[in-house]
């Protein structure tokens, strides 16, 4: 039966509006949101309806819950809260005020939506879902992407509460562990050296700048790595979530399983590869060969 979705975060060329178009395709009403529906064109051009939603602001999000409410009989059957961003930067340059920006969106802002459209999920026919996308970068966190990795374990820690609080009311809490999509998701993300036009940096001060090649081009994932189309993890999230019992925890996208066979090795196992595929290796040469050349 065609289950009624919204899904935060759906502007063009994100993960959301592919979301968006596989629930669709699949029969599902879906209502995509966004913070500018101005981005939200080619959905809207498909029949797909939009709402503006800023995931950042309780009283935009009231809003759209009683716009909801009006639509759908006062009920939900799917929230995913896909809305987030990225910060791309060693921990030692990151600015407070940014973190604490990341965690309101990336955490704070799930836990937000959960609370206030949980009314409309409570009222779900045949019991709900609430899909909270946590990354496999909360799972295996790696160099120069700690803020964001930080955001999405604290999201996934909710995520296991929530599953467990919300039994009680019909609602299936699923993390949906996302890995490498194919999307414009680092376009859109920042750096402690800021951005333009997608071009993460270093700051000028930063002691990781005797690997600033190497370092900058991981923080903007310009590495040989499996990036999965973004309408194929859709069509198989959608799938996953779409059978009679949905897995509590959803591996997707690329390099997804490997990722999960990761989690099992011992702390340090993977630190020589990731060392080198960062470019920090080329940073620890230099300070340790400083520090050899001062000793002389």
């Amino acid at each position: 039966m065609a289950r009624t979705v919204l899904i935060t975060g759906c502007s063009d060329g994100g993960l959301g509006a592919a979301l968006a178009i596989a629930f669709y395709k699949n029969g599902d009403r879906v209502i995509a949101t966004a913070r500018n529906p101005a981005k939200m064109a080619s959905l809207k051009a498909m029949g797909i309806e939009t709402l503006q939603l800023d995931v950042l602001s309780e009283d935009s999000i009231k809003t759209a819950v009683q716009a909801t409410s009006q639509l759908t009989n006062n009920s939900l059957d799917i929230l995913v809260n896909n809305a987030g961003q990225g910060y791309s930067t060693p921990l030692l340059d990151a600015s407070i005020s940014e973190v604490s920006k990341l965690f309101e969106i990336n955490t704070l802002s799930a836990l937000r939506m959960s609370q206030l459209f949980f009314p409309l999920l409570r009222n779900a026919k045949d019991g709900a879902l609430l899909v909270n996308n946590t990354s496999c970068a909360g799972i295996m966190p790696v160099p120069l992407q700690g803020p964001y990795s930080a955001t999405k374990a604290a999201l996934a820690s909710l995520s296991e509460v929530l599953r467990q609080e919300l039994q009680p009311f019909n609602i299936k809490v699923i993390d949906l562990k996302t890995g490498a999509v194919r999307s414009n998701f680092f376009a859109n993300a920042s750096s402690s050296g800021g951005s333009s036009e997608g071009s993460l940096t270093l700051p000028e001060d930063s002691l990781y700048l005797p690997g600033k090649e190497p370092v900058e081009k991981f923080m903007r994932t310009d590495i040989n790595i499996t990036e999965m189309p973004a309408d194929e993890w859709a069509t198989k999230v959608v799938r996953d979530l779409s059978k009679r019992h949905p897995p509590i925890h959803v591996w997707r996208g690329g390099n997804a399983l490997q990722v999960w066979l990761c989690s099992f090795l011992p702390v340090g196992t993977l630190d020589a590869v990731l060392k080198k595929m960062t470019g920090l290796d080329v940073v620890e040469r230099y300070y340790r060969g400083s520090k050899a050349q001062k000793t002389k």
